[in-house]
């Protein structure tokens, strides 16, 4: 027969391996989410970089406008020159 002593000392053994395997348990499911969050925001912000160097080579790509300078208007220096020739 076993006594109250090695019987409560069974409890407290199995309460200690049961808690022990739960918290390892527990610990692997939190681990596995920190992975995966740490996963998304990786490829998250790698979204991000595809998305700003394709922006860059679109606006390569894009044709280029050539800037025409704008006409000159041509001004005569003596205006009352051409009353003279009268």
């Amino acid at each position: 027969m076993v006594g109250k002593l090695e019987q409560r000392k069974d409890i407290a053994q199995q309460l200690v391996e049961s808690a022990a395997t739960h918290v390892g348990r527990i610990t692997v499911i939190i681990t596995g989410a920190v992975a995966g969050v740490a996963r998304e925001i990786g490829d998250w912000i790698t979204d991000g970089f595809e998305m700003a160097e394709a922006a860059k080579k679109a606006g390569e790509d894009a044709p280029r406008r050539i800037e025409q300078p704008a006409p000159r208007e041509i001004l005569d220096a003596d205006p009352d020159d051409d009353l003279d020739d009268e």
